[in-house]
């Protein structure tokens, strides 16, 4: 399954990237998280370092685009084979660069793709 990587996960249980892991975790995808605050969500532990995080196929973002430049050459590392935007993290400047590294760009609600079957 995608081994997905939920970059910017909230501990606050109203927040939508709380609300994606306890999804990928019920469709039992292989699910990692990094945040600003280390704890756990669905029985995900949130990582508050990218180190050891590894064989992502999936990168979905909950940080805005200003927060993103600084990890830019962080999720290029991870080499993931795409990155969703979800909606507020919309970034062109970042959806080329990672189109020039052959990685695909998702511009899309990953709560939708979940529950419409297209994730």
């Amino acid at each position: 399954m995608k081994n997905t990587l939920v970059f910017g996960a909230s501990l606050k249980p109203n927040r939508y990237s709380n609300l994606v892991i306890h999804r990928l975790v019920e469709k039992e995808i292989q699910t990692q998280a990094f945040g600003i605050r280390f704890g756990t969500i669905g029985g995900i532990e949130v990582k508050t370092k990218l180190e050891g995080i590894r064989g992502i196929h999936t990168v979905t973002l909950y940080i805005n685009s200003v927060r993103q430049l600084e990890y830019y050459q962080d999720i290029l590392t991870l080499k993931p084979k795409r990155v969703i935007f979800n909606p507020g993290t919309e970034n062109p400047d970042f959806y080329k660069l990672l189109k020039e590294n052959d990685i695909e760009v998702t511009v899309a609600c990953t709560l939708v793709l979940l529950s419409t079957g297209q994730y």
